[in-house]
């Protein structure tokens, strides 16, 4: 089998995925996946849709993480993952639709306007 690619965002975190046959080890920049995401609920998330479509142990999956946080960088791999999977076999699409997990999370930070301090926040007001 050759070299599955997929990419996934959130926020401002981008996830390149190479998957390959293999016996599945998750390789994130360099590093094991439960070394770089410590906490077992960032674990869940990235492994969700392999255990979703029952793959757990069938492919290696290599990482490229870039920008953003801890947790958007879990959710966009997830959807990487997600991607890649439904390039292999398309019939894991409504398996993985069902729980949202093709969906990109379009929320990102609003941009700070000038005068204010923050993007809604506004100085205080002063009357004198």
């Amino acid at each position: 089998m050759e070299v599955i690619n997929a990419l996934g965002r959130r926020k401002t975190a981008v996830a390149r995925v190479y998957l390959k046959s293999g016996n599945g080890s998750i390789v994130v920049n360099k590093r094991d996946f439960r070394e770089y995401f410590p906490t077992g609920i960032l674990q869940f998330v990235v492994e969700q849709p392999l255990a979703l479509t029952g793959n757990v142990g069938t492919y290696d999956i290599k990482v490229n993480l870039a920008g953003g946080g801890i947790n958007g960088q879990a959710e966009a791999l997830s959807l990487a993952i997600s991607r890649a999977l439904i390039e292999i076999n398309p019939e894991f699409r409504p398996v993985l639709k069902a729980k949202g997990l093709l969906r990109r999370d379009p929320r990102m930070v609003e941009r700070k306007k000038p005068g204010q301090p923050k993007a809604r926040k506004k100085f205080q007001f002063s009357k004198r």
